[in-house]
């Protein structure tokens, strides 16, 4: 099958995309890529195709390169857009590119686009040798993803499969010319070192190192997501309801958790965090068997980099953004039907009319508070937390109403929010657990 048969077939489930648009850096690779679209255009029906050129401004020869892509944009009547980056420097160069690279396709990407790269048959070999060193588990063997979600659209390899030699000999066929990055020569790059010192020896010896290296990411592919299945299968009993309905963090039931062994409860934890915040690597995992093994009457934390993991009556909570930060206390007077925002933690209502006497202010819990209950007599408000097993991370913000300095209510614990007879009510709704804010 020629490369022109297999590129539209990988990209068939793609032809009703509002748009398809190329990753195009102006390298050999990219290049055909490019110049293989812009042929299947004139004769099929595609979505409209554009090109993105990101300059990083890491090396001088590359500011030369956005002109380079407009004249070869321009000669296959493509639109090309060329964004500028600025990469945050960190302990791998390589890294730090890539992020800004896949930050700019992502605030670029439109709903239901497409972006198109050229990664190849090479690419998803080294890949998988890179992560193998730095001891990847099964779904960071598996390599690259021929296609997976980016920003509101999706990002798609359509080369994947092919061998560089055959993008080599389209580019021949087609006079194409395209721009050498200096940088992959470098050799203090992990990939670079990879692909000019150990890939040659390979395929000295196993001349089809690519193509089985290829072959068993994509085995490793399929055992990624037989794990992912089985993370849902196991998870679905932990995903019951938390029975403070306010709360609306992500949770899950501890109970049904510690029933598996303790790989299938590793892999339902990856699986339920991956979109939460990034893994830790596996020495790490000791702050999980902490928290796991805590005694029952602890408030154990597992912090993680995007967020903190806390155990609660058996329950795990996920916090992250406002939630890791303490808010300011409140000395506010509050209105009767009157919402009221808390800085950095929501915001209250009252819901009904409170009496007109007496000096009605929001707080939060200090210590050492009292409050009169119903048949009770006066309680401590700790003891009453306990009795409605209230995590830890949310009593040191849960709002009080005071009359007259004496707790009158505690929001949306019912008996406790509001007048007996119910004329009236404290309702709190939390912030929300946004990880972009931490």
């Amino acid at each position: 099958m020629s490369l022109h048969a297999r590129v539209l077939e990988r990209l068939a489930p793609w032809r009703d995309a509002p748009a398809w648009r190329v990753a195009f850096s102006g390298g050999l690779d990219s290049t055909v890529l490019l110049h293989l679209l812009a042929r299947l255009a004139q004769r099929e029906a595609l979505p409209p195709i554009s090109a993105i050129h990101v300059h990083h401004g890491l090396q001088a020869a590359a500011d030369a390169w956005p002109d380079h892509c407009r004249r070869q944009c321009e000669a296959l009547g493509i639109p090309l857009h060329v964004q500028s980056v600025a990469v945050v420097p960190g302990a791998s160069l390589e890294r730090a590119a890539r992020d800004a690279r896949y930050g700019a396709f992502t605030a670029l990407l439109g709903a239901g686009e497409v972006l198109l790269t050229a990664q190849h048959r090479e690419d998803q070999a080294e890949t998988l040798l890179f992560r193998l060193l730095r001891g990847a588990g099964v779904r960071g063997l598996a390599g690259m993803p021929a296609s997976r979600a980016l920003g509101r659209g999706h990002l798609l390899r359509p080369l994947l499969d092919c061998a560089r030699s055959e993008l080599e000999a389209y580019a021949a066929e087609h006079r194409l010319s395209w721009v050498d990055d200096p940088s992959n020569a470098d050799g203090r790059f992990a990939r670079n070192y990879l692909r000019h010192q150990v890939m040659p020896l390979l395929r000295a010896r196993w001349p089809q190192a690519e193509r089985t290296l290829a072959r068993s990411a994509r085995h490793l592919g399929e055992a990624a997501q037989l794990l992912d299945e089985l993370a849902q299968l196991d998870l679905q009993a932990a995903q019951a309801p938390s029975p403070l309905a306010w709360l609306s963090l992500p949770s899950l039931a501890l109970a049904p958790l510690r029933r598996l062994s303790t790989a299938r409860l590793r892999n339902a934890l990856r699986y339920w965090l991956r979109e939460l915040t990034p893994m830790p690597d596996a020495e790490h995992w000791a702050g999980w068997q902490a928290l796991l093994e805590a005694a029952d009457d602890a408030a154990p934390i597992w912090r993680l980099a995007g967020g903190e993991l806390h155990r609660a009556d058996e329950r795990l909570w996920w916090l992250a953004g406002d939630w890791l930060l303490t808010p300011p206390c409140p000395i506010l007077t509050l209105e009767s039907e009157k919402s009221l925002t808390l800085p950095g933690n929501g915001y209250v209502r009252i819901e009904g009319h409170l009496p007109g006497q007496g000096d009605w202010r929001l707080a939060y819990r200090q210590g050492g508070e009292r409050m009169a209950v119903a048949g009770r007599g006066h309680r401590d408000l700790k003891r009453l937390l306990n009795e409605r097993r209230l995590p830890a991370f949310v009593r040191g913000r849960l709002p009080l109403l005071l009359c007259d300095g004496e707790v009158r209510a505690v929001a949306n614990l019912p008996g406790l929010d509001g007048a007996a007879d119910g004329s009236w009510r404290l309702a709190w709704r939390p912030p929300v657990c946004d990880p972009g804010l931490s």
